[in-house]
């Protein structure tokens, strides 16, 4: 079975809910911004809105204020460089709004791959 990623964050967020690994999802999201030393918590009550909108605003103070702690992240969670480099960096909400989606899409592959084999 091949992994094929959804295309944007509600897409992707609607899958894993479908495939009841949304709570898996936040598990690896928190482990993740733990190993990084960014800690985040978000409950197993986190709705994926609330996912979306504090993830993102999480990525937009790090772009602002922790750069090298921002970069470790990325690092640590294994985003993927080539996608990285294709981001626009011109307008810092945009950059974070796909940054956050680039990490979830990573984090998302980690939970499926993990749930399928």
């Amino acid at each position: 079975m091949v992994f094929i990623a959804p295309q944007t964050t509600d897409l992707l967020l609607a899958e894993a809910a479908n495939e009841n690994l949304y709570p898996k999802l936040l598990e690896q999201i928190n482990k993740d911004f733990n190993l990084a030393n960014e800690p985040i918590d978000f409950p197993k009550s986190t709705t994926p809105y609330e996912l979306k909108v504090q993830l993102h605003e999480k990525i937009y103070r790090m772009l602002h204020y922790k750069f090298a702690e921002y970069l470790n992240l990325l690092y640590i969670i294994d985003v993927s460089e080539e996608q990285m480099k294709k981001l626009d960096g011109s307008d810092l909400v945009q950059l974070s709004e796909e940054v956050s989606f680039l990490i979830l899409k990573r984090e998302w592959q980690k939970v499926w791959f993990r749930n399928r084999y």
